[in-house]
């Protein structure tokens, strides 16, 4: 893997670029993140590993993004000589990330590369997250072609000076997001919502505007769609 190479490349404008999200939209982060729970009640018990979860989501309120290695730095904070935290570090890094992508992901995306260019277009740390998306094959199957912000939806300037396009289409499993980014790209942008994962099961797209363009159920109906997306003109079935 050669990261330095996907942001030194000068990049020729396409008509259409598909920015895709990795959790939950490409690979199945609810499993992993239950794993990880297990993992923890292992190693330390019920009770510390709710502990863990309350840094973690306390660590995401203040960065603005998960950072499973940054809760973990201050989980082990007063207790460092526990031998389960380099175990859980270990298990971190070497979780088989490629068995959670779900089913005709890595297809779809190289379907969408065949129509346009197939981006990654993630919130996360810039450890963890570039980590996640190398070991579980997505950094391969988008050629290199990856974004990480903190905030995605108020970097979409840095996003098109990157990749310029006619065109862009985004796929996500979080419809506020998608509403956000809708209404600062207009009609430059078709948004996809993947009903795949929590956020996914809770949200209200009722009171969500603008609503998704199109809805679908898992990310290999994405395939059968996108043709019909490259010029960014095809009729919304939300």
């Amino acid at each position: 893997m050669t990261w330095t190479s996907a942001v030194t490349q000068a990049v020729n404008a396409s008509s259409t670029v598909f920015l895709l999200d990795v959790d939950n939209t490409l690979l199945d982060n609810d499993r992993f993140a239950s794993d990880l729970r297990a993992h923890l009640v292992q190693q330390f018990g019920q009770e510390e590993c709710d502990r863990y979860w309350s840094v973690y989501e306390q660590l995401r309120d203040t960065v603005g993004y998960a950072d499973y290695l940054g809760a973990l730095q201050h989980f082990r904070r007063d207790q460092d000589a526990r031998p389960g935290l380099l175990a859980t570090s270990a298990w971190l890094l070497d979780y088989p990330f490629e068995e959670q992508v779900f089913p005709h992901a890595l297809s779809t995306i190289e379907a969408l590369n065949t129509l346009g260019r197939a981006v990654i277009l993630s919130d996360g740390d810039i450890v963890f997250q570039p980590h996640k998306i190398d070991r579980s094959g997505i950094y391969g199957a988008v050629r290199g072609e990856v974004l990480i912000f903190v905030h995605k939806e108020l970097s979409l300037d840095a996003m098109q000076a990157r990749y310029p396009a006619q065109h862009y289409v985004m796929v996500d499993d979080k419809p506020n997001l998608l509403a956000a980014m809708k209404r600062s790209l207009g009609d430059k942008l078709t948004t996809v919502f993947v009903r795949q994962g929590h956020y996914a099961a809770k949200a209200d797209l009722a009171s969500i505007h603008p609503a998704p363009d199109h809805t679908i159920d898992t990310i290999g109906d994405l395939k059968a769609l996108a043709a019909t997306l490259v010029s960014g003109v095809a009729v919304s079935s939300a």
